[in-house]
């Protein structure tokens, strides 16, 4: 009888063996996006510039770096994150280097590093600044001369071509005199460490002054013109109606080599101007361009606000919207945080009062921005910056006060988030105020759910021009304040303007103090320096 029991069970075993063999395990995996969200190599000149949305990694190294050789230092990633990419390793960064982080899925991501390097060359009686070349089909200099130069025989007055101690064979200093007839180029080869490059040197003829282009913003101009260093370089300018040339003052000019261009203030809007470059006794060709109208901010007194339900919007009803809060999302679980209040700058009309406070389970920082609030995404939310924008203001302009509170609340014990935060408890909260124009091609989707947070990134490659504000003192009575653009070209126009204000600057995070309240009412754009 046992053996007949024994033999029932191990038949048993097997069948349930066989059985489980057949069940699929459909338990579906968690999606949890990877994301970088440090880096930093030896000899990096500044931070990383970190892309969630695009999986890139940009890091600006020194050009006395190996680029072979590049050292990781720190490398954060989301947690439970698997990577090659670890600190103490050394990666060749030569060209654009992609590593995967793995958990449940592969995120592929790309690490790039840039180094540049200070080129210079500079011949005797040159036109403006030399133009380089460098790519994977070649590595060429140009410089040009007036049509008077004699070009077999140019004298070299400056040549460095590859990084700090590098090595130019083919050149013998300063003095070095070269033919350069009929297009005639030169070769030099740089080396350094164990890299070794084919230059080509060209000289040209070209006119003896020109203006390279003209920027009309609104009641400002940028010239930028090209003639023999060492004269006396500047721009006349008139408007189109006028016969009558007025010279840019010296104190608008800046100059570099034979490269020079002016920032032109108080000029009318909306204007037709003719301007032209000179050097010494030579004039350039006539260029025209025409200054823009002033595009004010919408609803920029924050005098207009309508309810719908328990959630406070801050522009007037059946209105198009400009400015947005969070309060969608506070609303959930209760009242709006960013209001209206009768304590203005002006002693009239409405503010705009931010306050942040704890909501059941999650911190929530008071907040504006011109945008629109998309969705709640969980207890996060999916918001977009931005508003179309085509104008170049030069400053913004508001009244603030503060009142800041120690920071409470922290991101969740454990995280990532939790670690890089856990030190500020305890520390004075911080408003921030910032503004950026951008040419984007649509709004940037802000999102704050750490598994897949995209936060606003200054260093994004659309911006141009920024500015920045905060504050973690109390500020009592309004103080006026002015945020000075930054403008990083001047011949783009923006087509998006961000302007976001915030009582806790790491808001984003759910990190600051319960209490802290910032106002801010009358704000303005400026368009003349």
């Amino acid at each position: 009888m046992k053996k007949i029991k024994t033999y029932a069970t191990g038949l048993f075993l097997i069948l349930a063996g066989l059985l489980s063999s057949c069940i699929e395990n459909n338990v579906p995996y968690p999606i949890i996006k990877l994301d970088i969200t440090a880096l930093e190599v030896e000899g990096e000149t500044t931070g990383a510039v970190i892309s969630t949305e695009n999986r890139t990694v940009t890091v600006t190294l020194a050009d006395t770096v190996n680029m072979k050789k590049v050292y990781i230092r720190k490398v954060e990633m989301t947690e439970g994150a698997r990577s090659i990419l670890r600190p103490d390793t050394t990666f060749d960064l030569t060209n654009p280097q992609t590593v995967i982080l793995s958990l449940y899925q592969d995120y592929p991501w790309k690490i790039i590093a840039k180094q540049p390097i200070d080129r210079r060359f500079v011949v005797e009686g040159q036109i403006g600044e030399a133009v380089f070349y460098v790519n994977e089909k070649e590595r060429r200099a140009i410089a040009y001369v007036s049509k008077e130069q004699d070009l077999s025989k140019i004298k070299i007055k400056e040549l460095k071509l590859g990084p700090t101690g590098s090595t130019i064979h083919g050149y013998d200093g300063n003095a070095t005199v070269m033919n350069f007839t009929g297009g005639q180029p030169q070769i030099v080869i740089v080396t350094y460490r164990d890299i070794l490059e084919d230059w080509t040197l060209n000289v040209f003829e070209t006119d003896a002054v020109k203006i390279t282009s003209a920027d009309g913003w609104v009641n400002v101009a940028w010239l930028y013109g090209e003639g023999l260093e060492g004269e006396d370089n500047g721009f006349e300018i008139r408007e189109a109606t006028s016969e009558e040339w007025q010279k840019v003052d010296a104190s608008y000019m800046i100059a570099t080599g034979g490269s020079f261009s002016a920032r032109i203030p108080h000029l009318k809007a909306s204007t037709a101007y003719v301007c032209r470059a000179y050097s010494g006794t030579s004039i350039s060709t006539e260029k025209t361009f025409t200054t823009t109208a002033a595009i004010e901010l919408s609803n920029a007194s924050f005098d207009y606000w309508s309810m719908d339900g328990k959630v406070a919007n801050p522009w007037e009803e059946n209105s198009t919207p400009f400015w947005d809060t969070g309060n969608i999302g506070v609303t959930t679980a209760s009242q709006s945080n960013s209001t209206p209040t009768d304590d203005t700058a002006a002693g009239s009309g409405k503010a705009a009062r931010l306050e942040s406070k704890n909501v059941i389970v999650k911190f929530a920082a008071g907040n504006l921005f011109t945008g629109k609030f998309i969705k709640v995404d969980g207890t996060n939310g999916i918001l977009n910056f931005g508003q179309p924008f085509t104008g170049r203001p030069t400053k913004l302009k508001g009244y603030y006060k503060y009142t800041t509170a120690p920071i409470t609340d922290l991101p969740a014990e454990g995280s990532q988030d939790y670690t890089r935060f856990q030190n500020y408890k305890g520390k004075p909260d911080t408003c921030a105020i910032y503004i950026a124009l951008g040419d984007w091609t649509e709004p940037i989707e802000i999102r704050t759910r750490p598994t897949n947070r995209k936060l606003f990134d200054k260093n994004d490659e659309h911006i141009i021009a920024y500015a920045e504000m905060y504050s973690g003192t109390t500020v009592t009575e309004y103080k006026k304040f002015e945020l000075n653009l930054d403008y990083r070209v001047t011949n783009r126009v923006p087509t998006y303007i961000v302007i976001v204000c915030s009582a806790s600057k790491y808001g984003d995070y759910f990190v600051g103090g319960r209490g802290s309240t910032l106002h801010v009412d009358e704000f303005s754009l400026d368009y003349d320096y």
